[in-house]
């Protein structure tokens, strides 16, 4: 009986023993890396977020220059990265027929396979200049105005960018949308143009009213807005629509209207400020010092096309408490593949993570060959991940691969871990919910690299290419 009762004892024990040697291998397999994985993107495109051979961790030394990667060093949490859905790039995607179409969706939002897992989409709350036309939610005849909102409608929207976010929620329901205006309704404004002017202080308190009905709109719908800017670029009237608002006009407006509004609708919805460029940080830092605007800020987010990444970085030095997005760089039909690549990953991709943004967004996700829809004064040059002719071919552009090589391997709820910068080696290193290790390196220099990639004590060495963007995994 005795012998019984013993083998009955280590059969039951049995499981716990296989259990926690199976962890106890885990949490050294993640300590003492064996493998990295990774993927390339060449300039001349002759490699393309393609995998390469797994590189092998080991102990030997050399005198190569070497990236550190610290785990103990934690900084922001990742919110996603992607593009903008344009209402252009809505139209756009929903002219290919429906299996092409479900079959573009899976790869731009799924985490299968080969997909890039697009995780943060930013959408215009009206038109923006890459709709086919200019519209608001409550367009009225000249000289007449809606100050209770009775005519608000999504209008053009529930034809194209409301069914398209329908099916990629299908495929991804936990992907962030932000929601930006480009102009408020005309007559609201001083000038009354989509164009330029501002917006008028005694409308001030309709225009909130305006952002509420948007977001319960959209929820009606299934479309969670998670966050929105009060104004697109508020510094840059010339486009069209557009509209000029200065900080002290932004922050009364959060501070006295917008925010409170939001309070009583108990809208949860992220309030971020400026959404312009990197050369004015006293913009945001302007509104979060406003005491009554403060409370309502979520934080701050910023585009590129003057200015200098480390804007974000002051921001935050002043305002810690406050977070940073990065929610527009275009590329644009003059520029080549390889200069955009290496720029906009330095920049967008490895810049504004290392300047603690919890998100990185390129602009328009999809266009036709020649660029359009735009609006009349609209850009007619911006170049979209994605190149959709009139015969349904797709043509992934250089947006495609500089979001991917961040999308697909650093979902949401990664957290950006220590990393040095190595000479040329501009990189961003992060640690995935499920604990993989992914670092992202660009080669800024004008020739090939040999470096290591250190971690735990253990490293590899591998070599890429002047211009070159690789993530490695492991």
């Amino acid at each position: 009986m005795k012998n019984s009762s013993k083998k009955l004892q280590i059969l039951l024990l049995l499981p716990l023993i296989a259990m926690q040697i199976k962890c106890g291998s885990s949490k050294n397999a993640a300590a003492n890396p064996g493998k990295a994985e990774s993927w390339i993107t060449t300039a001349d495109e002759s490699s393309k977020l393609k995998k390469q051979d797994d590189l092998v961790f080991g102990t030997e030394t050399n005198s190569n220059q070497t990236i550190e990667v610290n785990p103990s060093e934690k900084f922001q949490t990742i919110e996603g990265f992607g593009f903008s859905l344009t209402g252009g790039s809505a139209q756009t995607i929903l002219k290919l027929d429906k299996a092409k179409r479900e079959a573009l969706l899976q790869e731009l939002f799924s985490r299968k396979n080969d997909a890039i897992g697009l995780s943060y989409l930013r959408i215009s709350i009206g038109a923006s200049d890459l709709n086919e036309k200019v519209f608001s939610y409550d367009d009225m005849p000249e000289g007449q105005t809606d100050l209770k909102l009775e005519h608000f409608n999504l209008g053009p929207d529930l034809n194209d960018v409301v069914p398209l976010l329908k099916e990629i929620l299908a495929i991804n329901p936990q992907i962030k949308i932000m929601g930006s205006p480009w102009s408020p309704p005309v007559w609201m404004k001083d000038n009354g143009s989509s164009k330029g002017g501002s917006l008028q202080p005694k409308y001030y308190e309709v225009y909130a009213q305006y952002f509420v009905k948007y977001i319960q709109a959209m929820k009606s719908h299934g479309i969670v807005i998670d966050a929105i800017t009060p104004q697109n670029e508020p510094l840059h009237p010339g486009n069209n629509p557009s509209l000029l608002m200065l900080a002290e006009q932004q922050a009364d407006f959060i501070g006295n209207h917008l925010g409170p509004a939001f309070a009583k609708a108990k809208i949860k919805t992220k309030i971020i400020v400026y959404d312009h460029n990197c050369n004015k940080p006293e913009y945001p830092l302007t509104i979060l010092k406003d005491v009554k605007a403060n409370p309502f800020v979520a934080g701050s987010a910023f585009h590129l096309y003057e200015g200098d990444i480390s804007a974000l970085s002051t921001v935050h030095d002043a305002f810690p408490n406050k977070d940073l997005y990065f929610t527009e760089q275009y590329t644009g039909s003059g520029s080549s593949f390889e200069n955009d690549l290496k720029w906009s990953v330095k920049n967008v991709v490895i810049g504004s993570m290392r300047n603690w943004s919890k998100n990185a967004l390129s602009w328009g996700l999809a266009n036709d060959e020649y660029y359009k829809p735009f609006t009349p004064g609209g850009c007619s040059t911006c170049k979209g991940a994605l190149m959709i002719d009139q015969n349904q071919n797709i043509k992934r552009e250089v947006g495609y691969y500089i979001i991917g090589h961040a999308s697909k391997f650093v979902p949401e709820g990664s957290v950006r871990i220590g990393s040095n910068i190595a000479g040329n080696l501009y990189n961003a290193a992060f640690k995935t919910p499920s604990g993989q290790t992914v670092l992202i390196v660009e080669n800024d220099g004008t020739s090939a690299e040999t470096f290591n990639i250190k971690y735990n004590q253990k490293q590899i060495s591998t070599t890429l290419n002047a211009g070159a963007v690789a993530t490695y995994v492991w």
